[in-house]
């Protein structure tokens, strides 16, 4: 690209910008947001600086999105909010809320008023209304239904070194902390995770699943071995 046409360039994103202010889009900084011909837009959305919408991008009504976020060849429906994510090629239910520092992969599907928080990774899987994974998360090559809740840290191991495979999580299933759940494997509904586990196997609906190694508690064992007063002296 020469100089003069990203000086042609750049004019015509602000000409479009200032199209969509006209049917009550709200741009705080037009000079740091950059959007694709072809973009479409809902009246009351906002848009925050350094923000890049691309592609066939359709966005709803009264949404927000962010600083530092981008959007590829995806829908937003109305009341959606991206804070500094990276949304590609995925579908977003109303209401939703997505960020900080997310990253929908293609492929994604996110129902009506979901949260997926930060540093939350999905890809190409499915999400039911109300369903939840609030922080640290990878949801690869799976089917959750509604009202999930799913803790920190919890990993959807898709991929065997060959091949991936793909999980099930049924409605009103909760899923504890650190949870690793191999695939394939189905979660039935209303059945918990317990905080640790590894599911390698399926779990019924309403059970409770605990695959973790007993705590052992041996008294003493660091004073025994000076390594309290080692610490101590530090």
């Amino acid at each position: 690209m020469t100089y003069q046409e990203y000086l042609d360039d750049r004019e015509s994103n602000k000409k479009r910008i200032i199209e969509y202010m006209e049917t009550g889009v709200v741009f705080i900084d037009i000079d740091t947001v950059f959007i694709d011909e072809g973009v479409k837009i809902g009246e009351g959305t906002v848009i925050e600086p350094c923000v890049q919408i691309r592609g066939e991008t359709e966005i709803g009504a009264n949404c927000l999105i962010g600083q530092n976020s981008r959007i590829e060849n995806s829908v937003l429906s109305d009341n959606v909010n991206i804070l500094s994510s990276v949304v590609l090629e995925s579908k977003i239910g109303e209401g939703t809320k997505v960020g900080p520092f997310a990253y929908l992969r293609p492929n994604s599907v996110i129902g009506r008023d979901c949260k997926i928080g930060d540093f939350v990774e999905v890809k190409n899987s499915t999400l039911g209304d109300g369903t939840k994974a609030s922080h640290l998360t990878y949801i690869g090559d799976s089917d959750l239904g509604n009202d999930i809740n799913l803790g920190c840290g919890v990993v959807f191991v898709n991929y065997d070194g060959t091949n991936k495979h793909r999980s099930t999580i049924e409605d009103g299933a909760f899923i504890g902390c650190n949870t690793n759940l191999v695939s394939p494997v189905n979660v039935g509904r209303g059945a918990y995770i317990a905080a640790g586990t590894t599911v390698t196997k399926n779990v019924p609906e309403d059970a409770l699943c605990v695959g973790r190694a007993r705590q052992k508690v041996i008294e003493g064992w660091a004073l025994d071995r000076g390594l309290y007063r080692k610490n101590k002296d530090k």
